[in-house]
């Protein structure tokens, strides 16, 4: 067969936030993989997650603060830890939920989300993620009931 042949090679990249979660991640699991006892995991897990709310933008940190508060009092057996960078909470080393800043990937809105763990099932279709722009009182009872449900 004489003549060239043009091939063209697909790429999918991940965008520099993507790469960034990625990178927090992994020092995640090496940091918990260093620590010392499970008390001092524990204690070390929830400083940092409130050093990250610290660190959001105005709107972001005060709705972080909240869901922080709420998960805590509605749920104490979850166990507050970062996941990708962001707050999340675990139940038996697995997330439950998790808050995600609209600053983490330039998104128009916060979000604040649950994985399969949390087993809120309702039917054959139901939300495992919220929108938030700011926490109403009724937002925060809304969260409260759904993270009491997921946490089992």
């Amino acid at each position: 067969m004489t003549g060239t042949r043009k091939t063209t090679k697909r790429t999918e990249t991940f965008t520099a936030d993507e790469r960034a979660a990625m990178k927090e991640r992994a020092q995640e699991v090496k940091a918990s993989a260093r620590r010392g006892s499970r008390a001092d995991k524990a204690a070390e897990d929830e400083a940092a997650v409130v050093a990250k709310i610290a660190e959001m933008q105005d709107s972001d940190r005060v709705m972080a603060e909240r869901i922080h508060a709420v998960v805590k009092a509605s749920a104490p057996d979850l166990a507050p830890k970062l996941w990708y960078g962001m707050p999340a909470y675990a139940k038996d080393g697995k997330v439950v939920c998790f808050f995600q800043s609209a600053q983490k990937f330039n998104a128009r809105y916060a979000t604040f989300g649950f994985n399969d763990k949390a087993e809120l099932d309702e039917g054959t279709m139901w939300p495992t993620a919220f929108a938030l722009t700011k926490l109403t009182a009724a937002d925060e009872a809304r969260i409260a009931e759904l993270v009491k449900r997921a946490a089992g």
